[in-house]
């Protein structure tokens, strides 16, 4: 089947796709956006966040023709068109939060949309609940932590 969606603001299609293809399969091997990382397949460790119309959902449960006509924003859509990294992405980076970077896309999607509906910086508990679905094995959380307040703190100040 095809399918025709958003990515990142630009119209895209992809050809050939099996009814159980996964969208995460679909962004990663038929469109070439590795953002997304492949790790559990079953949901569990968030890796693959992507937002689907404005939600967060992990690509990897989402089939691939649920996808069709909507719109799909992933880590890399994120940045700028000149390069020029998200501010969460660049709090990421300046606060250490990224080590191996297997969870970071997703880790960021997430931060990302919990920095987008709060006013202000959230409480480290709302924060650490809004994450809870994303699993790293590296950094101990810490990092990430002063991330997403970094962040948050930058758009409270904006």
């Amino acid at each position: 089947m095809r399918v025709n969606v958003t990515v990142n603001g630009a119209p895209m299609t992809a050809d050939d796709v099996w009814p159980g293809e996964s969208l995460l399969y679909v962004l990663r091997e038929r469109l070439g956006l590795p953002g997304a990382k492949n790790a559990c397949e079953q949901g569990e460790c968030g890796s693959c966040t992507v937002y689907l119309d404005g939600e967060p959902v992990c690509a990897c449960l989402v089939a691939a023709g649920q996808a069709e006509g909507r719109e799909v924003l992933t880590v890399e859509g994120l940045a700028s068109g000149e390069g020029e990294l998200d501010p969460v992405q660049q709090a990421f980076v300046e606060c250490g939060a990224v080590q191996c970077g297997f969870c970071t896309p997703g880790l960021i999607v997430q931060a990302h949309s919990l920095i987008a509906r709060h006013d202000g910086v959230p409480a480290d508990a709302e924060i650490r609940e809004h994450l809870a679905g994303n699993l790293c094995r590296c950094t101990g959380y810490e990092k990430i932590l002063d991330a997403v307040r970094l962040a948050a703190r930058r758009k409270a100040g904006s």
